[in-house]
């Protein structure tokens, strides 16, 4: 598995192909085997995997909360709701995003200060083991730039379905 420093710079040498692995999967894949294949690697990869040693996430994603996320965090850290939101919170056409990237909440041992209060985005990313791949799979292989175990994953299924791509001039 690739190292976190690692992962842009694999990604910017395999971004193309997985453009077009996105666009063969949405043709070829069958949506629940699919999501079949996501979950056992998803499983198998992350099991092994700390990601505290990592968090590319939190460095290079904004946090998004949903508005009935903001109170428990803000509780979580002994704030009022009206505080977070005026030091942490952004609001964008009805969306609450944390203003500062990387997120002002990872700890320097990689866990986050709101704990179980992080907002669902965060606790459920990458979202590979979640059904529905086949309609989000631009996002997935956006995170295979950022996420080292997405990165991996994505290579596995290349295997998987025998897929080839060839640069076009």
């Amino acid at each position: 598995m690739l190292k976190p420093s690692e992962v842009k710079k694999a990604f910017a040498r395999v971004e193309a192909a997985n453009y077009a692995f996105r666009t063969y999967l949405k043709k070829h894949a069958d949506e629940e085997e699919l999501d079949k294949q996501f979950l056992a690697l998803h499983r198998e990869l992350f099991a092994g995997y700390d990601c505290n040693a990592c968090r590319n996430c939190c460095k290079e994603y904004q946090a998004f909360f949903e508005e009935t996320e903001i109170g428990p965090a803000a509780a979580c850290l002994g704030m009022t709701e009206t505080a977070f939101r005026q030091t942490h919170i952004e609001e964008d056409m009805g969306d609450y995003l944390l203003k500062s990237k990387p997120c002002c909440f990872l700890e320097p041992d990689g866990h986050c200060r709101l704990g179980t209060c992080q907002p669902a985005g965060c606790r459920d990313y990458p979202y590979t083991d979640k059904p529905g791949r086949l309609f989000s799979l631009l996002g997935v292989v956006e995170s295979s730039g950022v996420c080292p175990v997405v990165y991996e994953i994505l290579e596995r299924l290349k295997l998987q379905y025998r897929f080839t791509f060839k640069q076009r001039r």
